[in-house]
């Protein structure tokens, strides 16, 4: 409890003391939950006991982890770099770029500029003042309802 008053202690400005504790479980413990305690110390493994892990970049300061070898290691680097950066970006971009009309909107142009022009040729206005034509729409009788 003191501990959570503590934390508000700035906006206290003094008035609790500078109280420190240290956390400790009461409850015993049990066979279930493991200890830890570092027991004891493992020291460095013996040179006969074989081969010690090399650090490749003390090896080879320019390692880009494809191969332990320095010139295969660049090698890969660069086939990497070039196929999946620059054969993906030309590629995808060209793949992009060639896709078929999405919504149909360059179709929806062409056929609306061919309409234009039809009408342009035969004499008739542009937009005609009835969507439908009036003839072909069949209204119910007034009297019936």
């Amino acid at each position: 409890m003191l501990i959570r008053l503590a934390r508000l202690r700035p906006s206290l400005s003094g008035t609790l003391p500078n109280v420190q504790a240290r956390l400790v479980s009461q409850s015993e413990s049990s066979s279930a939950t493991g200890s830890t305690v570092v027991t004891g110390k493992h020291g460095p493994l013996p040179e006969s006991a074989g081969h010690q892990e090399v650090n490749q970049f003390f090896k080879n300061p320019d390692y880009h982890g494809f191969s332990d070898d320095p010139v295969i290691d660049e090698w890969n680097m660069r086939l990497g770099c070039f196929f999946g950066i620059s054969v993906a970006l030309v590629i995808g971009g060209t793949f992009l770029h060639y896709l078929p009309d999405h919504g149909m909107q360059q179709w929806a142009r062409r056929e609306a500029e061919r309409l234009i022009l039809q009408r342009e040729k035969e004499g008739l206005p542009l937009i005609e003042e009835n969507y439908y034509d009036p003839k072909k729409i069949i209204l119910p009788n007034p009297g019936k309802e």
